[in-house]
């Protein structure tokens, strides 16, 4: 038995000996392999600068509040192990922080995973990179950050710049939007006609003296004798227009009209003898078709829808002619109470009066605004550069007139103050749902920033203001080439208009476009130099832009600019 226990511990030491040897090998086998593992990312770390990576665009842009780019990465041979994953994470770093996407995953050819494979012989790879843009991003830029894996072993790669950023010029954009005052109609000369007339006796052209007594021929004559007296108006010509009843044939009446232009001629020199006239323009017209048509549509005829429904197929006179008369109940109405009052003279005196002056307005409203009407109270709001007097002056034709336009216009002098609140009550008492509310109402949600809404009145409007709000929208949304076609004739001011070309890199367009001097049109100015390379007028430009505080501050991190600083 002591024999048999000797042995049995004598095996043990043996067994624990060589456990031990093994454990040993082992460790140095492990060891090995981590290292050899460790050696061969980290030589994929050493030999990061042979990676070549590219993105476009560079620098990187804002569009629609979002920063896309492609980044194309391209691995030599021999630099990717085989056996290797790399873990790549695009990081946007800007002032005050950054944002990271969610990283890309590589594997060698030997990895048995479902990642995308780079074999050792080299490829490029190409990601769409994407971030959402937030205020600082203007100076900012693009890195890749690599972390190489090979079983239990791990390397951080060199980070890698992509690009700079971010490039937000499409934000210049102003969004006030185009809302124009409705035209007020005020005249500045009104033209007027005084007319009096003459009657004849059917087939004649002897002026009857009775006729020259006649209640319409005083009032011509007082007429003009009022325009002598008025220093505001003028008469400008006169005429006598001499005219034949369409009954009878037309070269009768042909005749007939001559004769009595020359006796109407003669007529007028008693009639205005003692008042200061010109020699009137003379001229005979024939048959009255036109005034036979105008007395018979006021007149209570019976059946005068057929009359004139005669004289719309017929052109020809002697049919038309021929075709009332068949009508023999009608005609004798027409022959007794409309076809006398064809067989006349006119005179005409043409008149203008001068209007108030812009002076004369102003001062009206403070001294006699009940004077004036609709149109001049609409005119004289915008000769007055007090808002609240504006907004009194609109009250005053809204109260008075029942003015559509002023509540209208009360809305646009509110919108051009920021006050889009009052605008949109003002907008909403305007009875008349037209083209300029429905861009007004556009504008309204493009500061409320529904552009969706915006878009679909803008385009129900159909207005150019319209067509130009529009195209502030595609400026917003990234479509640069669309709204340069919106934009191409906006009326206004050409901010939006130059902003577009810049956007779609039609520089020499957008330089020629320039029609307004403020200091943010001098800010495009300034870009369109720079991206030119014209040192010289980006620096004139941008000093005369530098006047406003807030571009001057955006001009120190603006991409635009960075070649000059």
């Amino acid at each position: 038995m002591a024999t048999f226990a000797r042995r049995e511990r004598l095996l043990t030491l043996v067994m624990n000996d060589t456990m031990k040897k093994i454990l040993r090998i082992a460790a140095v086998v492990v060891l090995g392999l981590s290292a050899i593992a460790c050696s061969s990312v980290k030589k994929m770390a050493q030999e990061a600068e042979n990676v070549i990576v590219e993105c476009n665009p560079s620098p990187l842009e804002v569009v629609a509040g979002n920063i896309d780019a492609f980044v194309a990465v391209t691995y030599p041979a021999g630099y990717f192990h085989p056996k290797a994953i790399l873990e790549v994470t695009p990081v946007l770093v800007y002032e005050g922080g950054e944002q990271a996407m969610a990283p890309f995953y590589y594997q060698g050819e030997k990895v048995k995973d479902n990642y995308k494979v780079v074999p050792s012989a080299g490829t490029t790879v190409s990601e769409r990179v994407h971030f959402t843009y937030i205020p600082g991003m203007e100076r900012s830029h693009l890195e890749l950050r690599g972390v190489a894996t090979l079983k239990a072993s791990s390397v951080t790669l060199p980070t890698k710049k992509v690009a700079d950023g971010a490039n937000t010029t499409y934000m210049l954009v102003k969004r006030q939007g185009l809302v124009p005052l409705k035209d007020d109609g005020y005249q500045e000369i009104i033209k007027q006609t005084e007319e009096g007339q003459i009657l004849y006796a059917i087939n004649s052209s002897d002026v009857r003296s009775n006729e020259l007594r006649s209640q319409s021929i005083r009032s011509f004559q007082a007429a003009l004798d009022e325009i002598k007296a008025n220093d505001r108006a003028t008469v400008t010509g006169t005429e006598v227009v001499a005219y034949a009843s369409p009954d009878g044939g037309a070269k009768l009446n042909a005749n007939l009209s001559e004769n009595r232009s020359k006796s109407a001629e003669k007529a007028w020199n008693t009639v205005t003898k003692g008042r200061e006239t010109e020699a009137p323009e003379v001229r005979s017209i024939g048959q009255d078709w036109e005034g036979f048509q105008e007395l018979v549509s006021r007149s209570n005829i019976p059946d005068k829808d057929l009359i004139l429904r005669v004289l719309s197929m017929y052109s020809d006179p002697a049919v038309r002619e021929s075709e009332i008369k068949n009508m023999s109940e009608i005609y004798k109405e027409l022959k007794d109470g409309v076809l006398p009052e064809l067989r006349r003279a006119r005179f005409i005196a043409n008149v203008e009066y001068k209007n108030f002056t812009a002076e004369e307005l102003v001062a009206l409203i403070d001294d006699n605004i009940d004077v004036l009407d609709e149109t001049a109270l609409l005119r004289a709001a915008t000769l007055v550069d007090d808002t609240a007097k504006q907004i009194s002056i609109y009250n005053k034709a809204i109260e008075k007139f029942d003015s559509d336009v002023a509540r209208f216009n009360t809305g646009v002098v509110y919108l051009n103050e920021g006050k889009d609140a009052q605008a949109k009550a003002a907008f909403d008492k305007v009875k008349t749902n037209d083209a300029d509310l429905k861009n007004a109402r556009g504008v309204l949600a493009l500061h409320d920033n529904d552009l969706a809404t915006a878009s679909r009145l803008f385009n129900e409007s159909g207005t150019a203001c319209a067509k130009a709000n529009q195209g502030i929208i595609d400026i917003l949304q990234g479509n640069y080439a669309k709204a340069a076609a919106e934009l191409v004739d906006a009326p206004g001011c050409c901010h939006n208009t130059v902003l577009a070309y810049i956007l779609t890199n039609q520089l020499d367009k957008a330089a020629a476009t320039v029609s307004c001097q403020d200091p943010k049109v001098k800010y495009l100015q300034a870009i369109i130099a720079a991206r030119k390379g014209n040192a010289s007028e980006y620096r004139t430009f941008l000093a005369a832009a530098n006047q406003n505080a807030e571009l001057r501050e955006r001009a120190a991190k603006d991409i635009e600019f960075a070649a000059f600083r």
